[in-house]
């Protein structure tokens, strides 16, 4: 079947069989390799993508069930090689160690941070709760969120992209 979504501002086209799922989609079709596939059971995050602004998890998604919407990967984060604030505090705070979880973490912050530009710990905590990082105590990881927090870009989501 034929499927048209906007990845990252730009419409796409392509040929997918029914049984897709959007993270292969992006990462075996559009060759998004920043969506990450970890579990095989939902359960653990990483393929964590924006559809329409809200995080999915796209091991959960077809392909086919995101025709005619907004996706946006990790990959679509900086603009104009300048990078979106949680990219920046994930650096400065080091909010990333092995970085598996990290693009699904970064795209679930900038949705809250979309939502509700100055969370307090616990909702950031609670925002990323359905993500599994391995590596770390989260510590770092809401640290960096709050550093995103204190420091919003002019416009941290490309034309096009929604709120």
């Amino acid at each position: 079947m034929q499927i048209t979504m906007t990845v990252n501002g730009d419409s796409v086209t392509r040929d997918v069989e029914p049984r897709v799922l959007l993270v292969h989609f992006l990462r075996d079709v559009l060759g998004l390799t920043g969506t990450h596939w970890g579990c095989d059971t939902s359960n653990c995050g990483l393929c964590s993508v924006l559809m329409d602004g809200a995080p999915v998890k796209s091991c959960t998604v077809l392909a086919a069930m995101a025709a005619g919407h907004e996706i946006r990967t990790v990959e679509g984060l900086a603009v104009g090689g300048t990078l979106d604030p949680v990219q920046q505090g994930f650096m400065e705070e080091h909010g990333l160690q092995c970085g598996f979880c990290t693009p699904g973490m970064m795209l679930t912050a900038r949705a809250l941070l979309d939502k509700n530009p100055d969370p307090d710990e616990d909702t950031i905590r609670e925002a990323i709760s359905g993500q599994i990082c391995r590596c770390t105590g989260y510590a770092t990881i809401v640290r960096s969120i709050q550093w995103a927090a204190k420091h919003p870009a002019e416009s941290s989501r490309p034309e096009g992209v929604p709120a």
